[in-house]
């Protein structure tokens, strides 16, 4: 159950993963892959976009859990990120889309070979709960995508969804129980063949 950070945890850890894998080849700079809008991406050629955040079952996270012996706490959250993942190519126009091709086909090719992102990219508290974000490519059709690009006079750019799940986030609402620490018992005795 990692902190409130969690969010930006994770977006960091799937950068560094692709940082990790997607340099020198096809990117030269590790710094060209970052979280940001690919609105803004400036010198970028992969951005990551956290766009939409949904908690997972929120009704199977009711309910409180024994912190210790006087304390419970209201179980973790857990949430579902979708991240566009967008190539920009600083190619000559006869080049770009062919970059852009290339880097779209690395990403895919590192999010498919690492299901579960390697406990090495998590940092904070995310990695000292151990936490397990597991990563997929999601089927989002085309009109979606599109719908984030149209806030924008920018030219859309090859994208696709990453999907991460497992990210939880700890409450810090407690309350303080009491232990039973003693009983009475109160045991008449009825009268022999009569009634109570």
């Amino acid at each position: 159950m990692a902190d409130y950070t969690a969010l930006m945890e994770a977006g960091s850890a799937l950068v560094e993963m692709l940082r990790d894998n997607l340099t020198p080849e096809p990117l030269a700079d590790r710094e060209m892959i970052s979280l940001c809008s690919p609105h803004e991406s400036e010198n970028n050629q992969l951005t990551l976009y956290l766009y939409h955040i949904e908690e997972e079952g929120p009704n199977m996270n009711a309910g409180y859990y024994q912190v210790d012996r006087d304390v419970q706490r209201i179980r973790p959250a857990r949430y579902t990120l979708r991240y566009l993942v967008t190539a920009h190519s600083k190619a000559p126009a006869q080049m770009k889309e062919a970059e852009q091709h290339r880097i779209i086909g690395a990403a895919l090719q590192v999010l498919r070979d690492n299901p579960v992102i390697p406990a090495r990219y998590l940092s904070g508290s995310s990695a000292e709960e151990q936490a397990e974000l597991h990563v997929l490519i999601e089927r989002t059709p085309l009109e979606q995508i599109l719908k984030i690009w149209n806030n924008n006079s920018k030219d859309y750019r090859l994208s696709f969804v990453a999907m991460v799940t497992g990210v939880t986030i700890r409450s810090r609402r407690e309350r303080k129980i009491s232990r039973v620490t003693e009983f009475t018992v109160d045991a008449k005795q009825r009268p022999a063949g009569g009634r109570t």
